[in-house]
Formats: C-alpha cells, sequence, structure tokens
C-alpha cells in the first residue's frame, strides 16, 4: 500500500519535511511506501514552483478539498493555521502530523487533542530533537540507571537573529499568528526535550510547578521592502522558566533570540547522583558522559557506531549525520506508526502536554509568582 501524503506548507518545515520523505525509500527500506501527492498553498506561482523542486504531483489553494483525500496530512502552516485543518483532517479520519507548538493557545491545543482522541487515528506533533541519536542515546542511559536518580535539568536554546533592532518583521514576531515568541518557537522544543529525557517508560518528566519571566528588548520593528513603516512586536524575545518537577528533580529553562554569536545551540544538562549528561545541538552527533565512579571528568561519545540509535541506516561507523536527518527518522516512526495502526510518540498528547507548560510560564510570569501544574 502507498500512503497518499498531502502537505500543507511549503517553505522552510515544508522543504525539511519533502527531504525526509524523498530519502526514506534509499535508506529506510522497511518505511512504507509514500507517494508526495498534493501540496497546499495560497500563492499559485510559488505553489507550483515549490511542487516540482519538492516532487510533489499536484498543488491546491484550499486545504479543504486535500483533508479528506489523502491518506495523511502534514500540517507545516505558521502557528495560527495549526488547528481548523488539523481538526478537520482528523475528523475525516486522516492521520495528521502538525508542526510545534501544536498551537497558538492553550484552547486550541486542547481542542486539537480532542480531535485527534475522538478520531483515534494515528497523530503527531513535530518534535524532531527527540529523534538525534545522541538524544536517543542519552535517554537509554537514563532509564538504564546509568546517572542515577536526576537531580537537576537545564535547558537553553540561544539563537541571535534578532540581535540587529534593524532585522525586519515577521509571522513569528505577531501574537496573533504565532501565539508567543521565542517561548513557544523554541521553548517548545527544550520543554519537550525534559519531559522525554527525564520521564520513565510509563510517565513523561511531569513538572508539579514552575516560575516563569518573559521579555521582549525591541518593541517594533521595519517592515521589509516598505521605506519607513514598522510593525508591532506583540511576543516575547526571551524567556526564563524555574521548574520543580514531580520526582523531585529542579530545572531551570531558556531561550532567546538576542544571544549574540549563537545560531541555533539547544543545549540539555541533566546531573544526577551517579554521573551528568551534556548535549549541544551545534555538536548534534556528539555526547558527553560523566561517570562519578570512574571520576575522570567529562567523556566526548561519537554516537555514530553503528549499534548506536538509527545509525545503522547510514554512513559507517564515525561519518558524522545532521540536522536533516532528525526529521527522516521523524518521518520514518510516524509513517511506520499509520502503516502498522499504531501508536506515535510525540502525539498531539505530547503537544498539548508541552502547551500547558508553555501556558504556565505565560501566567507565571503575568502574576509575578510561581504557579502549580494540576
Amino acid at each position: 500500500m502507498t500512503l497518499e501524503v498531502g502537505v500543507l506548507g511549503y517553505r522552510f518545515m515544508g522543504k525539511a519535511h519533502a527531504n525526509a520523505l524523498a530519502r526514506l525509500p534509499m535508506f529506510f527500506p522497511d518505511a512504507p511506501d509514500v507517494e508526495r501527492k498534493v501540496l497546499v498553498g495560497r500563492d499559485e506561482d510559488a505553489l507550483s514552483d515549490a511542487a516540482e523542486q519538492l516532487g510533489f504531483a499536484e498543488t491546491a489553494t484550499d486545504w479543504r478539498e486535500v483533508v479528506d483525500d489523502v491518506d495523511v496530512f502534514y500540517n507545516l502552516g505558521p502557528n495560527h493555521v495549526h488547528a481548523e485543518p488539523s481538526i478537520a483532517a482528523l475528523e475525516a479520519g486522516t492521520p495528521v502530523f502538525c508542526e510545534k507548538p501544536l498551537a497558538p493557545t492553550l484552547e486550541e491545543a486542547e481542542e486539537m487533542a480532542d480531535a485527534a482522541r475522538e478520531a483515534g487515528a494515528p497523530n503527531g506533533c513535530a518534535f524532531n530533537y527527540r529523534f538525534v541519536p545522541a538524544i536517543r542515546y542519552a535517554k537509554r542511559l537514563i532509564d538504564d540507571g546509568e546517572i542515577g536518580e536526576v537531580r537537576h535539568v537545564r535547558g537553553r536554546y540561544l539563537q541571535d537573529w534578532l540581535v540587529d533592532p534593524e532585522a525586519p518583521w515577521a509571522w513569528r514576531l505577531d501574537e496573533e499568528m504565532a501565539g508567543s515568541g521565542v517561548l513557544g518557537d523554541l521553548g517548545a522544543h527544550t520543554v519537550d526535550l525534559v519531559r522525554f529525557l527525564v520521564g520513565d517508560d510509563e510517565h513523561a518528566g511531569e513538572i508539579e510547578r514552575l516560575s516563569g519571566h518573559l521579555q521582549t528588548f525591541v518593541d517594533e520593528r521595519p517592515v521589509e521592502g516598505k521605506d519607513g513603516e514598522t510593525r508591532p512586536v506583540t511576543v516575547d524575545d526571551a524567556y526564563s522558566a524555574q521548574l520543580e518537577f514531580e520526582n523531585g528533580a529542579m530545572g531551570t529553562l531558556e531561550a532567546t533570540r538576542y544571544a549574540t554569536g549563537h545560531k541555533n545551540d539547544h543545549t540539555i544538562e541533566i546531573q544526577g547522583s551517579e554521573g551528568s549528561l551534556r548535549f549541544s545541538l551545534e555538536r548534534l552527533n556528539e555526547l558527553e558522559v560523566l561517570r562519578r565512579d570512574e571520576n575522570r571528568g567529562y567523556e566526548t561519545i561519537l554516537v555514530t557506531d553503528e549499534d548506536d540509535p538509527y545509525v545503522d541506516h547510514w554512513w559507517p561507523p564515525g561519518h558524522v549525520i545532521g540536522w536533516e536527518h532528525t526529521f527522516v527518522h521523524e518521518n520514518y516512526e510516524f509513517l511506520s506508526a499509520i502503516d502498522s495502526d499504531g501508536e506515535f510518540h510525540p502525539s498531539f498528547e505530547d503537544g498539548l502536554a508541552a502547551q500547558r507548560i508553555l501556558a504556565a510560564i505565560e501566567d507565571s510570569d503575568e502574576r509575578g509568582e510561581w504557579v502549580s501544574l494540576e
């Protein structure tokens, strides 16, 4: 059986997933057969060019014509178009894969998760960093008790593309379209990773209470191509949060688009009673591991051996992979779940769990106090 895929969105994430779909038959021969059937967008000329470039057979300018006519629907559009098309596809019985954050608001995320429960169709939220081999390796070490009881969790996501106050306005800076700023765009990834890593096979690493702080540094930005015109920035430029996990661990999270010199630095550190782990996206193939009983400091492990997660599908040991490969792994797992009528994680439920934490961070900032998550 060939799965016919419809994709909404053809820019950054559209290209990333189209590339992943194209790579699957070559490197994951046990993956389901997939046809890139229809690409959805608004600009017909740009859409036609994108479909030819990305290998889609057809185009459509209305997602309503697509969601019940394909076997899988990918919603890769801006945050404000996540809810309606995804819910419509689920109501039609079509499996849905949606970009993160799941929705601009907690209310919409809850509606999407409700629709997924009622539909019973496979669904996924695009937290691709779960599929980095080094992250999978770290998860295995934590689950096997290699670092003992988790006590500290630190996550940061640093970028610098808005350091220049004259950098142009973009949709990600608008609350109506994005919901939040760096909190949802970058913080969602970190929140999902710490839940994934700190949790066990039965329970995610749930957070009991937290304290959050949001900051906007530049209130308005120039509109590209329109001299003298500006638009307001209505979202956060940076956030930080302190966390208390249900298992007793404590955590600190932060993200910013104003970290001069950092292009895409997503770092996770976990300290346990018997050891510690460090990971940076800028060194994606490496995991730093410290074992207290060996007392030799951190050891840098190159996670490229054929028995490491996913690596047997790629190159000989020692040959590194890149950011784009995380999407191949993600698509492989999601499409395989559809083919086997199984479950995929991170699901809409995982997306909703992350959204609740993001909303609590916003709530804490507004109230100026710690808030509990029930």
